[in-house]
């Protein structure tokens, strides 16, 4: 147990009947009339659905114990995802919904952050930025390049995004894992 003077971003509550929360946001709020309070947003780390709540100042919360694990991933088995942990050498069978969009950005071998509750995947957690290569793209036009527009292209994962027009087939470049932008060049 925790109180709202100890809430921080990405810390996992466990709220109605045992939900799993993550702090997004929190705000300590002392009015000028009244008891202070604090304004959290919050996301449920299973449907991914994200309220606001309020909690007195003072009260206590139930805090989740969630342990983030270092994993490498290592392939594709049916649905799953299968990652390696690298202390342990043990391979973890990772669930497809519980992967959700960080699957855009993976590669075999990358490592990332796998957050476990009682033995429970609940979510993986890319670094900010993944390099990754163009694996389609359509040629910029010659006269497109003056407004600094956009054009779709696929990555080596199969997911699409959109970059400038002068990135070719075949270039390196950095993509936001978080957002799926284009960053730069790699």
């Amino acid at each position: 147990m925790a109180t709202t003077n100890d809430l921080k971003n990405g810390l996992v509550l466990k709220l109605d009947g045992g939900e799993l929360w993550t702090v997004v946001e929190f705000q300590h709020v002392k009015p000028g009339k009244g008891g202070a309070f604090v304004r959290t947003k919050l996301k449920n780390i299973l449907s991914g659905k994200v309220v606001d709540k309020t909690f007195n100042a003072g009260v206590k919360v139930d805090v989740a114990n969630v342990d983030k694990r270092d994993m490498q991933y290592s392939y594709l088995d049916g649905d799953d995802f299968v990652f390696m942990d690298t202390e342990t050498y043990d391979m973890v069978n990772i669930p497809r919904d519980v992967v959700g969009s960080a699957a855009n950005y993976m590669l075999e071998n990358t490592t990332a952050t796998i957050a476990f509750n009682e033995g429970n995947p609940l979510y993986v957690d890319l670094p900010a930025a993944a390099e990754l290569t163009i694996s389609h793209t359509d040629p910029g036009l010659q006269g497109d390049r003056s407004t600094g527009g956009t054009k779709p292209a696929t990555l080596e994962t199969g997911a699409e995004i959109k970059v400038p027009l002068f990135i070719t087939t075949g270039e390196k470049v950095k993509v936001d894992t978080r957002t799926g932008e284009y960053l730069g060049r790699a």
